[in-house]
């Protein structure tokens, strides 16, 4: 019915390839500090680790000085690059 060959290129295709993928993935480590990280996340993080006192002097944005709150600094953010990356770079730096 099977010959060697065959059957050893069932067992690899049924139990070991499942294993490959599974260990491949577990072992690919992702050297970006933001990968799977939101941004609700990066601002909570921020906001409890500085506090909007503070992120309004390190990052002067109405946002963060005036009324500030997470749900509109996250509106602010995701319309604007040039903020959004430097809370970014922000969030990179507070976890060194």
């Amino acid at each position: 019915m099977y010959n060697n060959k065959s059957l050893i290129l069932l067992v690899f295709k049924i139990f070991l390839n499942p294993l490959i993928a599974t260990f491949y993935f577990m072992s690919n480590n992702n050297s970006d500090p933001l990968h799977g990280v939101t941004l609700q996340k990066i601002m909570e993080h921020l906001v409890d680790y500085y506090g909007f006192d503070t992120l309004g002097k390190l990052i002067t944005i109405k946002c963060f000085t005036t009324n500030p709150s997470i749900k509109s600094s996250l509106i602010f953010l995701r319309k604007t690059d040039w903020a959004r990356k430097k809370v970014e770079d922000l969030y990179i730096n507070s976890l060194r």
